[in-house]
């Protein structure tokens, strides 16, 4: 009885080749898989997106009627509550909505889902803020156009194609650097009800201290000071001018505050300059609490 003896394998023979890694496109697809986890929350509890679409709308409606028999010329020549209001809404929607871009994240490391992120080979531990940054920004976006539309349908018109666009970059910037601030929040504070007193103690009173319901020239000196020194201004003043003005250009003056006037231009550099200072302020605090 004969029996066959397997020779061994040699170095010659071909070993199976390992595909060469991408790490860009494994951040893209780790990514897109915790975008999708948050949004199959948002599918399970859909009732967030529509208290986040109706809330701004109820503001639009009942402010207008409250005010509509506001003297001539308050608002501006031939110019309504109602037209006036919108851009206070839409800048003041995306703020609170990215105002609580942290607290999915805050939940998650309070339920301990953010420690199993960190302990998962991922190739980049930023596409968990990356992630959040993204959904807020479309939940922004999508309060943004129902706002457009609810406005236009109750009489304050709309922009042309090229201010439409400039709508949506004033509300991108401003939603991407109050998004970072309240990422780095999140893994800054001890837990969500600290996160919850910052917001509450933050959201009105930046609304009032801005030119979202009133304008400029209706506010006592100091408050006149104050609000020119809000960023929220700088973003409901140039939707405004968008609105109100289908001449616009960059070098319009949208703003006359009390240290000089305030172009289109100017405030659509200093909400570039507000959201690259957020950026830059919140990596070292992220790549640490990431690490």
């Amino acid at each position: 009885m004969s029996t066959t003896i397997t020779p061994p394998k040699t170095a010659l023979e071909p070993r199976p080749t390992i595909a060469p890694s991408n790490p860009f496109g494994e951040f893209v697809q780790e990514t897109a898989a915790m975008t999708r986890r948050l949004f199959i929350q948002l599918q399970r509890r859909p009732s967030t997106l529509l208290a986040g679409v109706i809330q701004p709308l109820m503001w639009l409606v009942l402010f207008g009627a409250l005010f509509q028999n506001a003297p001539k010329g308050l608002f501006g020549d031939q110019v309504n509550y109602g037209q006036f209001l919108g851009a206070g809404v839409i800048v003041f929607t995306a703020f609170g909505g990215a105002l609580n871009a942290g607290l999915p994240v805050m939940f998650d490391r309070e339920f301990g889902f953010l420690n199993r992120l960190l302990v998962a080979p991922l190739v980049s531990r930023f596409s968990i803020v990356m992630a959040s940054a993204i959904f807020i920004t479309t939940l922004s976006l999508i309060q943004t156009a129902a706002i457009v539309a609810t406005s236009a349908f109750l009489g304050a018109g709309l922009p042309n194609a090229i201010g439409l666009a400039l709508v949506a970059l004033i509300v991108l910037l401003l939603v991407v650097a109050v998004t970072a601030l309240s990422l780095g929040l999140a893994f800054a504070l001890p837990g969500h009800i600290e996160l919850l007193a910052v917001i509450f103690v933050t959201n009105l009173p930046l609304l009032f201290a801005s030119t979202a319901l009133v304008p400029l020239s209706f506010m006592p000196k100091w408050l006149q000071v104050v609000a020119t020194l809000n960023p929220l201004s700088y973003a409901i003043e140039p939707i405004r001018y968008l609105y109100l003005h289908p001449d616009w250009s960059f070098g319009s003056v949208i703003m006359q505050a009390p240290f000089g006037n305030v172009t289109l231009g100017g405030a659509l550099l200093i909400l570039v300059g507000l959201c690259a200072i957020a950026l830059v302020a919140v990596q070292p605090l992220m790549k640490r609490r990431l690490a």
